[in-house]
């Protein structure tokens, strides 16, 4: 490493000092093969299962010529003998050397023979290759895989792909470990891709949540948020609506229910390839699509901030998310405004007031009059909730019906939820207590951010909870449980106490003093919870 940097003289110079033996042996060494100087002294016995003739050839770049199968096999040992962060140095210059496609295509046929195998633990490195050769096809084709291995009974290669994903290391992959991180069936899947996701983020000096703003690709849209599929003959605009569903238009602006299969009268090389990349470009938004709507309702809920600089870069300019923006009610926040005097003053304009704005079709802000605004480059920027817009709300509601603007989740229209005195004056929420509710719905308060406690004796979890303030947790408390491999053994629950606590999953009983009261919740995360809570005693 020092040769490579100040010379092979340097070093020499240096060893001339330890006597002539030195000099030649350190004359040696910089004089070999750095690969061959990489060799383990120990050479793996090749795989039955990864026999050049059951893999795709491996084109070279510019695809004319092929690897020989006796290329191949060198190439099967380099992987071989590679291991997470020691990966054999020719497998460099193979990828140099070969065209990128073709080498993914190889490692993921190597992928599936090993699957086909078993599995077997000592040539892993076969899953390992997908990090080190992959591309985004091979993400795609990957995440599906991970989400169902822990109910497989292979956990711990799931934790593996987790890896391979940050090694591949694109916004694609990026983009599918964050989906990982926040919906996937099996909890300790979900947490350990939370962790390699925060561990990415401090890499580069950004939260987790600052990491997921950065994560969503472009797409290779245009400014205006579309792309053209050009078929030679035919051209097509693909848009997206509300949910961030694609759809079409041919070149009379006639929308159509999908992208028609190049015809005979296409471009015969040009189309096919249009067509792939429009696909595929269906698929990954298909899989960002609802976790960005998630995350920006969430934001609402949370009082999530951006700087006006975030605002543009990030949101604003962004060709996708641009299409979400423009639907939605944000609040300038001037700076040094609590989020609890967001409530308290409603969002009327004026010199340092809390203003709502939309994002126009042109890209400037409007006010809830249609007239411009202008948004100070000190100000924060966050989501409104009906409850910040005060007597502007149905203003907003209307002009939104007469720009005909559909919003991609419920924000104008949400219903809005109020504690009584005496609830908020305590820490329990004795109207929905001794409710009997069906134990699906129960544990459909996981979609809103609810959790169950960790499982206690004979796999029972006793208790829901949702985080609400900083130490601060909703805690209900089921007559039932949930049993580990057997939820719903109990189709109806009843809920034998709602209440305010220090600690998920725990909750003093009654006749016990408690320093909680509801009243400490700021109004917007209170109506959250009584919207939850509503829904799930409804009949």
């Amino acid at each position: 490493a020092i040769a490579a940097t100040h010379g092979k003289d340097a070093v020499l110079d240096a060893a001339a000092g330890h006597g002539p033996e030195a000099v030649a042996v350190i004359g040696d060494l910089l004089s070999a093969d750095r690969m061959e100087l990489a060799l383990p002294s120990r050479m793996p016995e090749p795989a039955a299962w990864a026999a050049p003739r059951l893999l795709p050839r491996v084109l070279l770049r510019g695809r004319a010529s092929a690897l020989p199968a006796a290329s191949v096999r060198h190439l099967l040992t380099m992987l071989a003998i590679s291991r997470p962060g020691a990966v054999y140095t020719g497998v460099e210059v193979v990828k140099e050397t070969c065209d990128p496609e073709s080498l993914a295509s190889f490692a993921w046929s190597l992928f599936e023979q090993w699957r086909l195998s078993g599995m077997p633990a000592a040539e892993s490195w076969a899953l390992h290759g997908l990090g080190w050769l992959g591309d985004d096809d091979t993400v795609r084709r990957l995440a599906p895989i991970l989400r169902d291995w822990p109910g497989e009974g292979a956990h711990q290669r799931a934790v593996e792909g987790l890896d391979m994903l940050a090694t591949i290391g694109s916004d694609v992959a990026l983009m599918h470990l964050h989906g990982l991180s926040l919906r996937v069936r099996f909890k300790a899947l979900r947490t350990r891709a939370k962790e390699k996701i925060e561990q990415v983020a401090a890499d580069l000096g950004l939260s987790g949540e600052e990491l997921a703003d950065r994560l969503v690709p472009d797409f290779g849209l245009d400014a205006a948020g579309s792309t053209v599929v050009d078929y030679g003959p035919r051209r097509f605009t693909v848009g997206f609506d509300e949910q961030l569903r694609p759809y079409v238009l041919d070149q009379d602006g006639k929308r159509l229910k999908d992208l028609p299969k190049p015809g005979a009268r296409d471009d015969a090389e040009s189309a096919p390839a249009e067509r792939k990349r429009f696909m595929a470009l269906k698929k990954d938004v298909r899989t960002v699509a609802s976790d960005q709507v998630r995350r920006l309702e969430g934001a609402m809920v949370s009082g999530r901030s951006w700087t006006t600089g975030e605002f543009r870069e990030l949101f604003v300019s962004h060709p996708l998310l641009w299409h979400l923006v423009r639907r939605l009610v944000w609040l300038c926040v001037p700076a040094g405004a609590s989020r609890r005097a967001l409530c308290a003053t409603p969002a009327i304009g004026g010199v340092g007031a809390v203003t709502a704005f939309r994002v126009a079709e042109d890209r400037t802000f409007a006010d809830v009059r249609d007239e411009e605004f202008t948004l100070p480059e000190d100000a924060s920027v966050r989501l409104a909730h009906p409850l910040h817009l005060g007597e502007e709300l149905a203003e907003w509601g209307e002009l939104f019906a007469d720009h005909e603007i559909l919003q991609p989740f419920p924000q104008l229209g949400r219903a809005v939820h109020r504690l009584t005195d005496d609830e908020a004056a305590g820490d329990r929420l004795e109207r929905f207590e001794n409710i009997t509710v069906p134990t699906a719905k129960l544990l459909g308060l996981e979609r809103r951010g609810w959790e169950r406690d960790e499982p206690m004796f004979a796999g029972v979890q006793c208790r829901l909870s949702k985080r609400v303030a900083k130490d601060r947790w909703i805690v209900v408390g089921p007559s039932e449980g949930f049993t580990i491999g057997a939820v719903d053994v109990s189709t109806e629950q009843s809920l034998e106490f709602i209440g305010l606590s220090e600690q998920p999953g725990a909750w003093s009983p009654p006749g016990e003093p408690s320093r909680l009261a509801f009243a400490d919740l700021d109004p917007v995360t209170a109506s959250e919870v009584l919207a939850d809570l509503t829904d799930l005693v409804a009949r």
